[in-house]
């Protein structure tokens, strides 16, 4: 097959909707077929292009066999509703033309992430101009969550986003989502259900293993020495409710053997950690984004991962993919998220289920797990098994690949 991909997020920018697209990419290139992916050009989350991608319109490589164009975009290191349409609409603009006169030649489908659903946008307008069939991704419901986030008010353009998205699941042959609860709000929407396929969130169980030397040299490294660290790792964003960590720790910061360490970007960072020197807390440690093949061994270093989102309806569907990379590494997690990431924390035995945005409750069982380290190395095994069995990223691009046949048909 030949496949253009249609990702806005991709590496080098860190995070989980760059991990999963490269990744799927990647697999498929190793099945043997040919994968154009359209990009922006890398400045996620600063809204800050990098050095060596300003001043183009376009920038084409090949990374591991994916032929990567990225697309210029109208950045932003202010993040307003504004300035957000802006960045996303630039995006939809560009990547529908810049597939339309790089990309040329036949392609047998074309395969579109989202959020940003303006990635939909250009999916969809290339496969209507190209008559090539479309599989359409859905990881969260946009505006559906936006608006639950506060992110986007207006009246005028929820409406026109619904009809986008109603469009893009009218045109998809398949709308692949990565959980149950997604599968089923799109259900109840009327959309047929042998339509809907089912590929979760995983793990890539060949970076991410436990590696125990080298979280012993980053505890070095970080003068850790030999306390209970609690990981938070990731996006910091307004959907992760992080003040609730920050909270606990201002709850735990007496407590000597226990230390926190937050390590990634997002808009609101400097937020948390102006908090954290607001409460004078001495048990938070902050560090910058990390490449994606150094976070193995953060997770090695720390005793539990925090995998928080707020208490929303709407993260009842939630299952992110942090909570399997954490796994996958032999880390074990406190789960802050109802519904079915708990059903799932819950079957693996790899971690507990703490109710969202409640500090003292996560103060708890932080320190139950910190007076007993043996409990943590037991689910941490757990949780490598259960990625290995259920949850393996290499397995999800082979399912992705028969989806991908089957609606060429």
């Amino acid at each position: 097959m030949r496949i253009l991909y249609f990702s806005q997020y991709f590496p080098p920018e860190v995070g989980a909707t760059q991990t999963r697209a490269y990744e799927m990419a990647r697999g498929l290139v190793r099945a043997g077929h040919d994968v154009t992916m359209i990009a922006e050009v890398p400045n996620h989350p600063s809204g800050i292009i990098r050095p060596e991608y300003r001043g183009k319109l376009y920038d084409r490589a090949n990374l591991d066999g994916i032929d990567v164009v990225r697309v210029w975009v109208k950045t932003s290191p202010v993040k307003t509703f504004r300035t957000r349409m802006v960045f996303y609409l630039s995006y939809m603009l560009n990547a529908a033309m810049g597939s339309t006169f790089l990309a040329r030649g036949c392609y047998d489908v074309v395969y579109a992430t989202s959020p940003p659903l303006f990635v939909g946008g250009a999916a969809l307008t290339v496969s209507c101009l190209r008559r090539v069939p479309l599989v359409f991704e859905v990881r969260d419901l946009w505006p559906e969550s936006a608006v639950a986030l506060g992110e986007l008010k207006s009246s005028s353009a929820v409406t026109l986003a619904e009809k986008l998205e109603r469009a893009c699941y009218r045109r998809a042959r398949r709308i692949v989502v990565v959980t149950d609860g997604i599968r089923q709000r799109l259900a109840l929407r009327g959309i047929a259900a042998d339509k809907l396929v089912l590929i979760p969130n995983g793990a890539n169980t060949d970076l991410f293993r436990p590696q125990p030397q080298a979280g012993a040299a980053l505890r070095a490294k970080l003068d850790l020495g030999d306390v209970f660290l609690v990981l938070y790792a990731g996006i910091h964003g307004i959907a992760q409710g992080l003040e609730t960590v920050i909270e606990t720790a201002r709850l735990l910061q007496n407590d000597p053997d226990i230390r926190f360490l937050f390590v990634g970007e997002g808009p609101v960072k400097a937020d948390i950690i102006a908090l954290s020197k607001e409460y004078g807390l001495p048990n938070v440690v902050f560090r910058p984004e990390v490449p994606r093949d150094q976070m193995p061994a953060h997770l090695s270093a720390a005793d539990v991962a925090l995998v928080p989102l707020r208490r929303l309806d709407l993260f009842k569907g939630a299952l992110p993919s942090k909570m399997f990379d954490a796994w996958a590494a032999g880390c074990p997690t406190l789960v802050s998220i109802e519904g079915e990431a708990q059903r799932v924390v819950e079957q693996s035995g790899a971690g507990l289920f703490v109710k969202p945005e409640n500090p003292q409750a996560l103060a708890e069982a932080i320190q139950g797990l910190s007076r007993d380290r043996g409990i943590c190395h037991e689910m941490g095994s757990r949780g490598r098994t259960f990625v290995n069995t259920f949850f393996s990223r290499q397995a999800q691009a082979q399912q992705l690949e028969r989806v991908l046949h089957a609606a060429i048909g």
